[in-house]
């Protein structure tokens, strides 16, 4: 389904962050789950609240970004040292790949996140933080 493609295209155009890990450039990005629409939550089985978020990996070839397949795992742990395990659904959409995972969230809450990903050849962790705001 392109809309998702769509929407997280302009949501990370706004936002988005990049890390090259080994052989792939890792694209990430965590945003609360109200911005998806709730057609596209749906079709996800994305539970939209003002306390979920997601978290959204596409992992591509730093030479030709052709989207890479990948098993990701990964743990959040607040500022508290309260850790939260990741479940990342594989997302194609044509040639696109994307993981997503949802994490729930208090108001200004910081994660730690740390993930996981290996193709079975290479394995790589991509680590970043993320405040989330209750909006």
């Amino acid at each position: 389904m392109l809309l998702l493609v769509s929407f997280l295209f302009s949501v990370a155009t706004l936002a988005e962050q990049k890390e090259t890990l080994g052989d792939w450039d890792v694209h990430y990005i965590a945003f609360d789950s109200t911005f998806i629409t709730p057609e596209i939550a749906k079709h996800y089985g994305i539970v939209r609240s003002k306390y979920n978020g997601v978290i959204n990996i596409s992992v591509l070839n730093t030479e030709s970004q052709v989207a890479q397949s990948a098993v990701l795992t990964g743990t959040a742990r607040n500022l508290l040292g309260v850790s939260k395990k990741l479940l990342f659904k594989e997302i194609t959409e044509g040639e696109a790949i994307y993981y997503l995972a949802v994490i729930p969230f208090s108001d200004q809450e910081t994660f730690h996140i740390a993930v996981d990903i290996n193709d079975g050849k290479n394995k790589q962790v991509l680590k970043f933080q993320h405040k989330f705001y209750v909006e």
